[in-house]
């Protein structure tokens, strides 16, 4: 299904609420926007299998610009509203749009790539224009609301989120379908695993440039259900809407799951959450505390899983296998997975830690755009067709991932393999920390040692009492070795607002000079 098939069947029904004035989008005006664009973008000469980009906050028109490339048949990159010019002008020439939305919040770095990106032909601008920009809101009033004569769907082709250098798109093939009969796996996996239906209410309080908010989005737009959307994400603000709105799926990250936690006891008993009975997280490894205290507050409606942009896989688990399997992010139900031996190639038995793979037709047909040596170096090496995130993890007996960390981020200290994901789980529970990376630094005897950069919570000041109260936190929970030798302090760290840390640019500063084997 797609928005037209609701605007025909309830055309007033809201397609999308704004969190922050409660501004309305009913699937009529969704669909007839995304109609216009898909007519203006091939009046200015896309056709079906050409790119288009556009850069927005989390803005009312942000899924209707989406909608409209899927009508027109196109691959549509969506990218992160805080990349400056420089980044911006990479991705529009990496992915090879031919045209490019943005709005006034980017301007300034939007009159600075128009003269970089010489395949963009067509420059739109919403709320304003600036020098060589079009008014978005003029153009599509140009264009006529029917629907093009021959609709095939358009795919996403979503960028990395740059972690460990450059961002890569990541490109499926084009759905061989027209707009009418394409489904898509994300949709089918909510109606499946969370009870997706016309009836739900979505809570997307992540940017929608990111790969799960925007697919989480768009599917629940292909079942005629409404969403939600924040405009940047506030841990009380998010469980006031959930009661305004009696949102009954939502989608987090850890790291909202730990703000929420840390509200006085009193702010979090104001509001009532009963009407949730899907709340999914994903996007990082969540503190086995930090979840056991989720559902002890919201009850077993707290579901996981594990997958990429990437779509070569899917891990999942429900509360109650979560209860019998704790640390677990779940068991494939697409795919098949594997755990294999970086030295060896060889896959490794149940208990023991490797680097997981996918198997399955997926798993083999995703591509790295313009970087063929990335994409080899996805593949299994011995040839079996599997394909790899780039995590470490191992399988139970009941074929339950646990996993332990990226192998990019992995810490060797005097021949000892540790990953600084479980120092951060154990320091971000202290409830002076607001947050926390763990990575390591140089260190003359043992090649490397654990260093520890946090962010103290609001009232609290970093001090060398601190750094020692926190390093002998952690001492109680993990083994030494395990631990930051030191600490330092940051007013904040560099994290994405899906919650990924951006712990390479960290990284960088304390090894500056030195060979760090950075991937």
């Amino acid at each position: 299904m797609y928005p037209g098939a609701f605007a025909a069947t309830t055309p007033d029904h809201p397609a999308v609420i704004m969190a922050s004035d409660g501004q309305v989008i009913t699937y009529a005006e969704l669909d007839e926007e995304a109609n216009r664009l898909s007519q203006l973008l091939r009046s200015v000469g896309l056709q079906p299998g050409d790119h288009v980009a556009f850069c927005l906050e989390n803005h009312p028109r942000f899924l209707s610009v989406a909608w409209g490339c899927h009508y027109a048949g196109l691959y549509y990159t969506a990218m992160s509203s805080r990349l400056n010019d420089d980044e911006m002008q990479y991705i529009l020439n990496d992915c090879g749009a031919k045209a490019f939305i943005t709005s006034a919040y980017k301007r300034e770095a939007a009159e600075k790539v128009i003269d970089q990106a010489p395949a963009v032909e067509t420059w739109l601008m919403m709320d304003g224009t600036t020098g060589g920009y079009a008014s978005y809101e003029d153009e599509i009033a140009k264009q006529p609301a029917e629907p093009l004569e021959e609709r095939p769907a358009g795919i996403d082709m979503l960028y990395s989120s740059g972690t460990t250098g450059r961002p890569k798109g990541v490109k499926a093939p084009l759905p061989d379908a027209p707009l009418e009969e394409a489904g898509g796996s994300v949709v089918g996996l909510c109606q499946l695993l969370f009870g997706l239906t016309a009836d739900t209410v979505y809570l997307s309080p992540a940017p929608l440039y990111h790969a799960a908010p925007l697919r989480f989005s768009m599917a629940n737009h292909m079942a005629g259900a409404t969403v939600v959307v924040m405009e940047q994400f506030d841990p009380e603000k998010a469980l006031a809407l959930i009661e305004e709105h009696q949102v009954t799926f939502s989608q987090w990250v850890p790291t909202m799951f730990i703000r929420m936690l840390k509200l006085d006891d009193e702010v979090r008993a104001k509001y009532d959450v009963s009407s949730l009975d899907v709340a999914v997280h994903a996007a990082a490894p969540c503190p086995v505390e930090v979840k056991k205290k989720m559902i002890d507050w919201w009850g077993p409606v707290i579901h996981e899983y594990y997958a990429g942009s990437e779509g070569n896989g899917f891990v999942y688990c429900n509360s109650e296998q979560w209860l019998e399997h704790p640390g677990t992010v779940g068991q494939a139900v697409l795919g098949t997975l594997h755990i294999v031996d970086d030295e060896t190639g060889e896959e490794l038995p149940a208990g023991e830690a490797g680097t997981v793979y996918f198997e399955g037709e997926a798993a083999a047909t995703f591509q790295y755009h313009n970087d063929p040596g990335k994409t080899e170096n996805s593949r299994d090496p011995k040839g079996r067709g599997w394909s790899t995130l780039g995590d470490v993890g191992r399988l139970d007996e009941d074929g339950f991932l646990y996993l332990t960390d990226r192998k990019a981020y992995m810490i060797i200290s005097g021949g000892v393999n540790i990953y600084p994901q479980e120092a951060e789980n154990a320091l971000a529970l202290h409830p002076k920390v607001f947050d926390v990376a763990v990575f390591g630094v140089p260190n003359e005897d043992f090649g490397e040692e654990v260093k520890a950069v946090v962010q103290p919570a609001d009232g609290v000041d970093g001090s060398p009492e601190l750094e020692r109260e926190l390093i002998a936190f952690c001492r109680e929970k993990l083994a030494d070795v395990k631990c930051p030798r030191s600490i330092d302090f940051r007013d904040e760290l560099p994290r994405h607002p899906t919650g990924k840390l951006y712990k390479r640019l960290l990284k960088d500063e304390y090894w500056k000079g030195h060979d760090s084997g950075i991937i």
